[in-house]
């Protein structure tokens, strides 16, 4: 990696539409603690340490809630991930609060990472509309509509019982609510039908914050088809690019399936649980064999290949880091290696313009587009 890379990494706002921090916190049984230190090298993708190594000022926190929690748990787990990220902020001097992107502005004068937050997956409003104001009061900016289930408001890419086909007549207020409040619209995990029911109704440029071109893996609908990021370009959106090994390589999805496959039989046949440790070792193990990982060139392709699509405007990243395990790409293994993508950018002759406008403005864009002409 070459000095001009880092130097970009230094003076750009580099923005990541989804980091799963709040789950992976929640896991290591930190709900509770008062004192959360981040200021330092930790085991996980993120952290104080690797993001200002990295260059990372604007990390949106994702609010997720497992798709199996009911809708009422989902609300409760919800707000209870709301109030931790509150505690990193108040815990760590090196965070600060974003709501808007003159916040994030503000923040990187000063020095500070923003951590602005997304809900993934609409399960805690319930059926209750209002709740979309009461969580953008709370400081969500982004709704993934959807997880890896059929919720109350659409259908799942990871679901094939397809209950709505597309969204439902909730969905459709949702939407409509969303647009009213200022709040994103996320169409990761949706499925192409959701995703054109809600082209219809949106009058705001919508944003897939941790998606990939399907291009790359023809198979695996949670990606975007050419088509749906033309179309999504034409609404003045965003795709977010993923940088999971299975997202942006066929082989690499192919590996991780195969894989899984082992661990599903092994665990059926151990009459283990997913949590047993003996599962993770397993899996770990078969990981660590194969290495089925992808590089980061195949990670810029796909950057190439929306640039060609749609042009520059339409590209941001949305690493999901700490969403998915040992499944990064090598050069690509945590938040301290953002300028390694800048270096390939360069080398492909991208301009300082053109780099910017994928770690921040075309974010800031969209973002700014949704807050237009809020009604509340």
């Amino acid at each position: 990696m070459n000095e001009k890379a880092k130097k970009l990494s230094k003076e750009n706002i580099i923005v990541d539409g989804h980091i799963d921090l709040p789950f992976r916190l929640y896991k290591e049984n930190l709900l509770e603690e008062e004192n959360i230190n981040l200021n330092k090298n930790t085991s996980g993708n993120f952290d104080t340490y690797k993001a200002k190594k990295g260059g990372l000022n604007c990390p949106f926190m994702a609010i997720y809630t497992p798709s199996e929690k009911s809708e009422n748990e989902s609300y409760t787990f919800a707000n209870s991930l709301i109030d931790l990220v509150n505690n990193v902020i108040k815990s760590n001097k090196e965070f600060d609060y974003a709501f808007t992107p003159k916040d994030v502005i503000k923040n990187f004068k000063k020095n500070k990472i923003s951590l602005p937050m997304g809900m993934e997956n609409g399960s805690p409003i319930g059926k209750d509309i209002n709740r979309i104001k009461y969580f953008f009061d709370r400081g969500i900016r982004y709704m993934t509509l959807t997880h890896a289930a059929d919720n109350q408001i659409c259908d799942s890419s990871y679901d094939s019982r397809n209950t709505w086909n597309g969204l439902s007549d909730f969905g459709r207020k949702v939407v409509r609510e969303m647009n009213k409040i200022g709040m994103m619209i996320d169409v990761s995990h949706c499925t192409d039908k959701t995703f054109y029911d809600i082209l219809k109704i949106t009058n705001k440029p919508l944003v897939a914050t941790h998606s990939s071109p399907r291009k790359f893996t023809p198979n695996f609908e949670r990606n975007m088809s050419d088509n749906m990021i033309k179309d999504l370009a034409s609404n003045n959106g965003l795709i977010m690019l993923n940088f999971g090994s299975g997202f942006i390589s066929e082989q690499s999805n192919k590996s991780f399936g195969d894989i899984n496959s082992k661990v599903e039989k092994y665990k059926i046949e151990s009459n283990l649980k997913d949590s047993d440790k003996k599962i993770l070792k397993y899996k770990d193990d078969l990981i660590n064999t194969v290495k089925p990982f992808a590089s980061i060139n195949d990670f810029v392709d796909t950057i190439d290949h929306v640039k060609e699509l749609v042009g520059i405007d339409h590209i941001g990243l949305g690493s999901d880091f700490e969403g998915l395990g040992n499944t990064l790409p090598y050069d690509l293994k945590d938040a301290s290696t953002y300028p390694n993508i800048l270096y390939k950018l360069l080398e492909r002759e991208y301009s300082q313009i053109e780099i910017k406008k994928i770690c921040s403005d075309n974010l800031f864009r969209v973002w700014n587009a949704n807050l237009q002409n809020r009604q509340i």
